[in-house]
């Protein structure tokens, strides 16, 4: 899947970086190479070399324990290596890491490895969406997704009576791979509250628009009508008058579709508007355990289909979200709680324990995954985490309130 993203892609397309916070397609490709080559062949293979001993330099992303490596702000300057060079790299540890899976000594890094580069291909596509906006061209990249939403109606309510919650992955119990910071599972007293049974759509987000939601400073916490202000935010990221950016290019806007491409900031002050609340991340846990990722329209898995002739996958068309009552799939669900280690929460040993626990500091958790989100990562306990202000991944919302 990873390669198959990119093949629609030119070397230049791959190679530039829209923002800080934003990745290289062909950067995305060499890390994930990289994190397999650095935990698991260098490791654990000792017949095992370096495919090229300068590489690392520049494609660790954050890990300390690794030694130096570039400024993230810089990935977009690596006009080499080439596409193909690191398509190159990429089968030479494919071909590497065949004696170590079949052995089966290392099942448990082994699929730290795989969700790693399964988070890598969310953001893959996310990323380049972002850096193909940048063009006045607006390119397409996939074609376009011909499905539209249903109409929404009326919002309902899942009520939940409160009480002492179990919250968080157990493997016993919940079986399957987990990353470190959905754990350990512990209990959490909830008051009576109410989760909304959709999300939030494109059409009630024009009339938040439309009724001057943006420019209302009784909306917003202090930091977001700050922030609105300083970068003349007026709607969601990628939205043209009635059309958006997707990654088949400008298209209509469906106004049914849930909105997405929105900043915690911002769903806060509709929350507020709308005289609701955020759901905190136990409140979603809570309603959402038991329930499952759908596994129909593309949802939580970027569609994809084998090329013919061949083993390679190519993408069918577009991600995007498509409405409905599923709890998971379209969007990431923006709570009000802060992104912070579990009761009895220690970081794993070594280099790998960087993964999760050194960024629970200011950022805020969204459930749910997203129409971008590989399968097996659409899981009750799954917690995703961004600063308040970002909003190119697929964000939205869905409401909570007090009973």
């Amino acid at each position: 899947m990873s390669e198959a993203l990119v093949a629609p892609l030119s070397d230049a397309d791959a190679t530039i970086q829209s923002m800080e916070d934003a990745s290289p397609a062909k950067w995305h490709l060499a890390h994930t190479t990289w994190f397999w080559e650095t935990f698991l062949l260098r490791d654990n293979a000792p017949s095992y070399r370096p495919y090229n001993a300068e590489w690392p330099f520049l494609f660790n992303s954050y890990y300390e324990a690794e030694g130096e490596r570039i400024g993230r702000f810089s990935r977009g300057m690596l006009s080499r290596p080439a596409l193909d060079e690191v398509l190159d790299w990429r089968a030479a540890v494919d071909d590497a890491m065949t004696p170590l899976i079949d052995s089966g000594a290392h099942d448990e890094l082994i699929a730290l490895g795989i969700a790693h580069e399964q988070q890598h291909i969310e953001l893959l596509l996310t990323d380049i969406k972002h850096a193909l906006f940048q063009n006045p061209l607006a390119p397409a990249m996939f074609d376009r997704h011909a499905v539209t939403s249903p109409p929404q109606g009326e919002m309902g309510w899942y009520t939940h009576p409160g009480g002492v919650a179990l919250i968080g992955h157990d493997g016993a119990d919940d079986g399957g791979f987990a990353f470190d910071n959905e754990g350990p599972r512990h209990r959490v007293l909830l008051e009576p509250f109410a989760l909304a049974d959709r999300l939030i759509t494109n059409r009630e987000w024009s009339q938040f628009i439309a009724d001057g939601g943006y420019s209302d400073a009784s909306l917003w916490l202090s930091d977001g009508l700050a922030w609105v202000r300083e970068h003349g935010i007026n709607a969601p990221l990628y939205w043209r008058n009635d059309q958006w950016f997707s990654h088949s290019g400008i298209r209509d806007r469906d106004p049914d579709a849930p909105v997405t491409h929105i900043s915690y900031f911002e769903a806060d002050a509709f929350a507020t508007w709308a005289g609701a609340r955020l759901p905190t991340e136990f409140e979603w846990e809570a309603v959402a355990r038991g329930q499952s990722a759908p596994d129909t329209n593309g949802k939580a898995a970027p569609a994809a289909h084998d090329r013919a002739g061949g083993n390679q996958l190519t993408m069918a068309c577009d991600p995007v979200p498509m409405g409905g009552v599923d709890l998971f799939g379209d969007c990431w669900q923006f709570t009000r709680s802060a992104y912070l280690p579990y009761p009895r929460f220690q970081p794993a040993s070594g280099a790998v324990g960087e993964y999760n626990g050194k960024f629970m500091s200011g950022q805020f958790v969204l459930k749910g995954a997203s129409c971008a989100t590989m399968r097996g990562h659409s899981r009750s306990s799954y917690r995703n985490f961004f600063y308040p202000h970002q909003r190119w991944q697929f964000t939205g919302l869905r409401l909570a309130k007090d009973l």
